[in-house]
């Protein structure tokens, strides 16, 4: 540490870069839960991605991804202190963003599916803000149903409707 450094802000006190913010807070929460990982961050196309690559990350992501989830949230309200960013913050381990991405797209074609077949509107399981946007985002492509979302959070949820012709 340099002389007049506090080691979280720089010499004029202003407060880290958000990378380095979220390096910083990946770094410390893997330590705390006594993981063994390497943490990496990059910015791409407005979103800040922290990543983890190591052994045993299933304490990391939590059941049903519920604990990254939550690091996430906190992770874009720690490195955004002031409020809404323009930049998302993404926090993935050893590609679980991707895999979960891919596993709502195949329940997305099944619920389109079905709506489909039957006539009827079908509703997904309550889904967080991003990942209700992976399906919105999905579905649109096929062009033969349209999605919105029904009730409040927690229990947000996308609802996958035939479209008219």
């Amino acid at each position: 540490m340099s002389p007049g450094d506090d080691g979280g802000t720089d010499v004029a006190g202003a407060e880290p870069e958000p990378a380095e913010a979220l390096e910083e807070l990946l770094v410390e929460v893997a330590e705390s839960l006594r993981l063994n990982v390497s943490v990496e961050v990059e910015e791409r196309d407005g979103v800040l991605v922290g990543r983890l690559e190591g052994e045993d990350l299933g304490l990391f992501i939590g059941r049903h991804g519920q604990t990254i989830d939550a690091v996430q949230h906190l992770a874009q309200r720690i490195v955004f202190p002031d409020g809404p960013s323009p930049v998302r913050v993404v926090v993935d381990a050893n590609g679980y963003r991707e895999r979960r991405a891919e596993a709502l797209r195949a329940e997305a074609d099944e619920a389109a599916d079905e709506a489909l077949s039957s006539g009827r509107p079908v509703g997904l399981d309550p889904l967080p803000a991003f990942e209700r946007r992976i399906v919105h985002e999905y579905l649109r492509e096929r062009g033969d149903v349209e999605t919105h979302s029904e009730g409040n959070e927690p229990e947000r949820y996308l609802v996958v409707t035939p479209v008219s012709s």
